[in-house]
C-alpha cells in the first residue's frame, strides 16, 4: 500500500510544518480528504487556531472552527505522520543574502521525528540546489536513516497569494517534483486530492525549485521596468498612467504596473537566484539593477512628498503626513518586508513623524517589527489634521474613497500622494487637491 492510500484510509496522517499564510490553507485543504497535524512551533499561533481562530486571515474563523487539522506546537507528533510539508518562511538577511535559517530549522525538527517510509516535501521558495544539498544532509543527520533508502523527498514550490480570495491552492496548477518517479507519482497524486486545477510533473527538483525562484523574478523585473518609466515620465510632466493606458491597447502589451515591491515574494525571491548565481561565477545585471530600482521607490516617494510639500509653501520640518496603509500588499493583514516602511523611514529623516493608519494591518506586528503605532482609517478621519497624505497601499475600501471623503483631514492646500494610482485624477484635480502619482 502506497502512501497515498494509507493516508486515504486513515492508516497514517500528513503533516504540515509552518502554518503561516502558505502552511495554514494547505493543511485545511488536505484535513478534507485525510488526518492532518498542524505544526507551528509558535505556541502562541497554535493556541488561537485551537480555539478557532485565524491569525492570517486567509481562510477565516469560521472555517478554522470547523477544520479537522490537529492544530500542535508538540514536535513529537510529527512521528505520525509518513507524508511532511514543509512550508516555512525563507527571507534574506539584511545583505540581501538567502535566510536559510527557518527551512533548516524546519528539516532538524522532520528530521528528529522521520520515519522509516516517509516522504519529505518542500514548499519554501529556495535556490536549485537547496532541497537535496542542504535539507537531506540535516534529514539524514537528524534521523539517522539515509535518503533514497529509509526516506523520499519532493519539492512542490507554494503560489499562495494572500490576501487574493479568486487564486486559491485548488485552482491553480501545482508544480511537483520528486527524487525519482516513484517519489513523484506519489507526490503528484496526493496533491491531486486538493488541486483541482491539476498538477504540472518538473522534470526534478532543481528545475522546480528554479521555476518557482524565476516567477517572481520576472514579475520584480516588470514592475521595476514601469518604475524606471514612472521615474522618467514624472520628469517630462506626462501622467505613467495614461501612458500605460494607451499602451495596454496593443494586444501583446504586458499590464504590469509601477508601485511598491515588497512582502516575502516578489521583494525577495530574486536574491535567492542571483546568490546563486554568484556562486557559480556570474554576476546579474537584470535581476539586480531591478531590485536596485524597487528598493529605492520608498525614498522616491517620500522625496517627492517633500517637493510637494515645498510646491504648496508648507514647511517641511515638523510637517504633519499621514500615511494610509503599512502592509505589504493591499486587502491582506501581512507587514512583513512592507516597503512602505521605506517610506516612513525617508520622512523621518526631514524631520518628519508620520501618522501611520492601517484598519487591515496587523498593528502588534507592525509594532514588533518596526516600533510604529498604527491606527485604524477611522482614527485619522476623525482625530487629525494633515499637510499631506500619502495613500501607500490599494486596499479595496481605500478604492472606493472619494475626494470628499479626505477633505476633513486637511486645512489649507490639500497634498494626496496616490502611490498606486487608485483614485481619479481629474477628481481630485477639480476638488483643489495637489494630486501626484507614480
Amino acid at each position: 500500500m502506497d502512501i497515498c492510500e494509507e493516508l486515504l484510509k486513515g492508516n497514517t496522517k500528513l503533516s504540515l510544518v509552518g502554518l503561516g499564510y502558505v502552511g495554514m490553507p494547505i493543511a485545511v485543504s488536505f484535513s478534507k480528504k485525510m488526518n492532518v497535524i498542524g505544526f507551528d512551533n509558535n505556541a502562541e499561533k497554535i493556541a488561537l487556531y485551537q480555539h478557532g481562530i485565524d491569525p492570517t486571515q486567509e481562510v477565516g474563523d469560521e472555517v478554522i472552527k470547523k477544520s479537522n487539522v490537529e492544530f500542535t506546537a508538540d514536535e513529537s507528533r510529527l512521528r505520525e505522520a509518513k507524508f511532511h510539508i514543509v512550508a516555512v518562511p525563507t527571507p534574506v538577511k539584511d545583505d540581501h543574502t538567502p535566510d536559510l535559517y527557518p527551512v533548516e530549522s524546519a528539516s532538524c525538527i522532520v528530521g528528529r521525528n522521520l520515519q522509516p517510509g516517509s516522504i519529505v516535501v518542500y514548499e519554501s521558495t529556495v535556490y536549485p540546489g537547496v532541497t537535496e544539498e542542504i535539507c537531506v544532509p540535516i534529514l539524514e543527520k537528524e534521523s539517522g536513516l539515509k535518503c533514497g533508502v529509509d526516506f523520499k523527498v519532493g519539492y512542490s514550490p507554494e503560489r499562495i497569494n494572500p490576501g487574493d480570495k479568486k487564486h486559491r491552492l485548488h485552482n491553480i496548477v501545482k508544480i511537483v517534483s520528486g527524487m525519482d518517479e516513484e517519489t513523484l507519482n506519489t507526490v503528484a497524486d496526493i496533491y491531486s486530492l486538493v488541486v483541482e486545477a491539476g498538477v504540472h510533473r518538473a522534470e526534478s527538483i532543481k528545475v522546480a525549485e528554479a521555476a518557482k525562484v524565476i516567477e517572481n523574478s520576472q514579475r520584480d523585473i516588470n514592475i521595476a521596468f514601469m518604475n524606471e518609466l514612472a521615474i522618467i515620465f514624472n520628469r517630462l510632466g506626462i501622467d505613467t498612467q495614461a501612458v500605460l493606458k494607451a499602451a495596454g491597447t496593443k494586444w501583446n502589451f504586458l499590464p504590469f504596473y509601477p508601485g511598491l515591491v515588497g512582502g516575502h515574494c516578489i521583494g525577495v525571491d530574486p536574491y535567492y537566484l542571483t546568490y546563486k548565481a554568484e556562486q557559480i561565477g556570474y554576476h546579474s545585471q537584470v535581476i539586480l539593477s531591478g531590485r536596485r530600482i524597487n528598493d529605492e521607490m520608498g525614498k522616491y516617494i517620500a522625496e517627492n512628498t517633500v517637493k510637494k510639500l515645498i510646491e504648496m509653501d508648507k514647511p517641511v520640518k515638523n510637517a504633519k503626513v499621514g500615511v494610509l496603509g503599512f502592509t505589504f500588499k493591499e486587502n491582506c493583514q501581512d507587514t512583513r518586508n512592507t516597503k512602505v516602511f521605506d517610506i516612513v523611514q525617508e520622512l523621518r529623516s526631514y524631520g518628519i513623524d508620520p501618522v501611520i493608519a492601517d484598519s487591515v494591518a496587523d498593528e502588534v506586528e507592525a509594532k514588533r517589527l518596526y516600533d510604529v503605532d498604527v491606527i485604524t482609517l477611522e482614527e485619522l478621519l476623525a482625530d487629525y489634521k494633515l499637510d499631506a497624505l500619502v495613500v501607500a497601499v490599494a486596499h479595496e475600501k481605500l478604492r472606493l474613497m472619494q475626494p470628499k471623503d479626505f477633505d476633513s483631514l486637511f486645512d489649507g492646500a490639500k497634498i494626496l500622494m496616490d502611490v498606486k494610482g487608485i483614485f481619479d485624477r481629474q477628481a481630485f484635480a477639480e476638488a483643489g487637491y495637489c494630486y501626484w502619482r507614480l
